[in-house]
């Protein structure tokens, strides 16, 4: 499996473009719809699907384009259905980018194991950033993709509706630590890590 990492918009957003073979899945298309389609299309991919570790604006503003260009289905946790279409909710509101909305999600995770075309992943509740943050385990290639729950040496912020700092480190210690020291963890904002690394280094949440 592939992966392609891409800084997006004003906040510098990783949305993610996972492939294998000629399918791919986007993961939090935050912005720059014109820079996702470029790639897909130079690597001659078919997308089949946007997966958000979460909703709020900075991981969804390019959700309608990118969703409308290949026909494809949008996946969320069930708990922020609403944030999608509410600025205040998914925190566009109080930002000076102005308020960002996308359409309702098509369809809603199950947590446990779940497979996409060729993809198979375990999807993981991972909530306190937000309450319907969600982690993507892809065991094979020993990679987490876990939104803004966990960064380099940090944590996601709290402050924003819905956040809670000991549901978050409860996640962190409890799910995602629970992984192999040699998972790579990609996170919503900044490079990537390891679980072992984290363990030992991250000054918010050791073991």
């Amino acid at each position: 499996m592939h992966v392609e990492t891409m800084s997006l918009g004003q906040l510098g957003t990783n949305g993610y473009i996972i492939y294998q073979d000629d399918q791919a899945i986007i993961i939090d298309p935050g912005a720059e719809a014109e820079r996702i389609r470029a790639f897909i299309t130079k690597e001659a991919l078919n997308p089949i699907a946007i997966l958000l570790t979460h909703a709020h604006f900075d991981h969804i503003g390019a959700v309608d384009e990118i969703r409308d260009t290949y026909s494809i289905p949008v996946y969320l946790h069930e708990s922020e259905a609403e944030w999608l279409t509410d600025p205040s909710l998914n925190s566009s509101k109080y930002f000076p980018l102005g308020e960002i909305t996308a359409r309702p999600a098509d369809g809603y995770f199950k947590i446990g194991k779940m497979v996409i075309g060729s993809f198979k992943f375990e999807v993981v509740h991972t909530p306190g950033h937000s309450p319907g943050g969600v982690s993507f385990i892809f065991e094979t290639d020993q990679l987490a993709f876990v939104g803004d729950c966990l960064f380099r040496m940090g944590i996601g912020r709290t402050d924003l509706p819905g956040g809670d700092h000991v549901t978050l480190i409860d996640s962190v210690r409890n799910k995602i630590y629970r992984l192999d020291a040699n998972y790579k963890v990609l996170s919503g904002h900044g490079p990537e890590t390891t679980i072992g690394y984290e363990k030992v280094h991250n000054p918010f949440v050791t073991l």
